[in-house]
């Protein structure tokens, strides 16, 4: 089983850096590879990040300013180029539907990529599969948004010694059931991760974070501009860890950083303050495990 990650293309928000390139951020999630927000320049970030066409199954885009979907032409081109031989599922904001579709064909290129658009009309389960489900939320922003959540179904860890002692083994474990499997497993809780843009405190916000193992979230601002993030539907690192505190999230992991902070350790230092678990200040190329799954209680 492949691991799951979230690989980080992109880390700037409006104004690109000579440090961090417009947004984009892929989730490896078994034989899933989510793209979220490709922003202007992730093909080439995803060469850097070793990230090939072929790993990328599914597209979320939050919204379509610039720096959350200007690299979809060449990510798309790419999945022609490459052959990429199976179906992309392409999610975004239905309101963008017009700005997907001028994006998708920017330029002329001998399109052979299946990339099947599922616009979003409103909040709730968007997708479905054997990775789960994955639901939107809608953000409060400047224009339509929407944040992302996937949650794997529930299911149970095998106690191998419970199994030992009733002399099962093999194909026999998959047949299990009650009461059998109760007694010789213990319930174990699906993996859950947020993805949260741009967007003010909402009731999304907090719907899509709540119980998160990672939660990726925007912080634009810190807590000295909180004025400034109001005005242009963003968020501060204080504000975002404050989600994370009332959510129960376990790895907080900031990112979409405005220019005008040189030094990154400021959003740390405010997060933490509010947040005691874990924060990842995001950098790009900087790869993120999911937290390992709490162990089961007997």
């Amino acid at each position: 089983m492949s691991p799951r990650e979230l690989v980080v293309l992109g880390t700037a928000s409006q104004v690109p850096t000579r440090t961090r390139n417009h947004n984009g951020y892929l989730l490896r999630w078994d034989a899933e590879g989510f793209l979220f927000d490709p922003g202007d320049g992730t093909q080439r970030q995803m060469v850097r990040a070793g990230v090939a066409a072929t790993d990328v199954t599914r597209l979320f885009i939050t919204h379509f300013h610039g720096d959350h979907c200007l690299g979809v032409p060449g990510v798309v081109q790419r999945l022609s180029l490459d052959r990429v031989p199976h179906t992309v599922h392409a999610h975004f904001p239905a309101e963008g539907a017009d700005h997907f579709e001028r994006l998708r064909h920017a330029s002329s290129f001998h399109d052979v990529a299946d990339v099947r658009a599922h616009p979003v009309t409103g909040p709730g389960v968007i997708a479905e599969g054997p990775f789960g489900r994955v639901e939107a939320r809608r953000l409060d922003h400047s224009l339509p948004a929407f944040g992302y959540r996937l949650v794997e179904p529930d299911g149970r860890t095998m106690l191998p010694e419970r199994l030992a002692a009733r002399g099962i083994r093999g194909r026999e474990i998959r047949e299990l059931r009650p009461p059998v499997l109760d007694e010789v497993s213990v319930p174990r809780r699906g993996q859950r991760f947020a993805f949260v843009m741009d967007t003010r405190l909402c009731d999304g916000v907090f719907e899509l974070a709540d119980g998160a193992d990672l939660l990726v979230i925007e912080s634009t601002y810190l807590h000295e501009d909180e004025a400034l993030a109001v005005e242009h539907g963003h968020l501060t690192a204080r504000q975002a860890a404050q989600v994370a505190a009332e959510c129960g999230v376990r790895t907080l992991v900031l990112t979409h950083f405005s220019q005008r902070y040189p030094d990154p350790r400021r959003f740390h230092d405010e997060a933490a303050e509010v947040f005691p678990g874990e924060i990842v200040v995001a950098a790009d190329l900087d790869r993120v495990p999911l937290p390992q799954r709490r162990a089961a209680q007997g």
